[in-house]
């Protein structure tokens, strides 16, 4: 009798974890079949290349300074992230965030440097590159893909999962950044 209780447990650990791979192959073809097409609007490709430009000669200490000063400021009137989240590509995110009923929570679009370049709505923090999210994707190359675990976002106390994947120049297919979707568990 005393083998069924680790027999039941792993049986319950094995469904488990079925069911959040089945979850996560799922939001890995709802980005595949919806969300890359967004990556491809002229306004995400036109900031992530003027991103591209302007970051290109910074150092890490720049980068780590800027980094910096993006959190300091988080909930203030700053220049600095009103730059990125009052462009014209965070305008189209937050408007394909609206539409998709609930199943994206956000999107964050990186430059090679991993710094923002378009957000739907405002991050903790201004660099990413130093996260799974740039350089699982960007760093690896234009196919990458990747997709983090399921877990509880403190923010919206939605569980969710990030699937971030390499953003390319159409016209070159070279890399040029990096992608991350934010995605509710639920929704899938």
């Amino acid at each position: 009798m005393k083998l069924l209780a680790p027999a039941a447990t792993l049986l319950a650990l094995t469904t488990n974890l079925a069911a959040a791979s089945d979850v996560e192959n799922k939001m890995t073809a709802f980005v595949q079949a919806d969300v890359k097409a967004w990556t491809s609007d002229p306004s995400i490709i036109s900031a992530v290349q003027s991103a591209n430009s302007a970051h290109a000669a910074l150092s890490e200490a720049d980068i780590l300074t800027l980094d910096t000063q993006w959190r300091a400021e988080v909930g203030t009137d700053s220049a600095l992230i009103k730059g990125i989240l009052d462009n014209a590509a965070s305008a189209y995110l937050r408007d394909q965030v609206a539409k998709s009923g609930g199943a994206v929570t956000e999107v964050i679009i990186m430059d090679a440097q991993g710094l923002n370049a378009a957000i739907s709505g405002v991050t903790s923090d201004y660099w990413q590159g130093d996260e799974d999210k740039h350089q699982k994707t960007y760093v690896v190359g234009p196919d990458a893909v990747h997709v983090s675990d399921i877990e509880l976002d403190e923010s919206t106390q939605t569980y969710q999962a990030q699937v971030s994947f390499t953003l390319t120049d159409p016209a070159s297919g070279t890399a040029i950044g990096a992608v991350t979707v934010g995605l509710n568990a639920a929704a899938f």
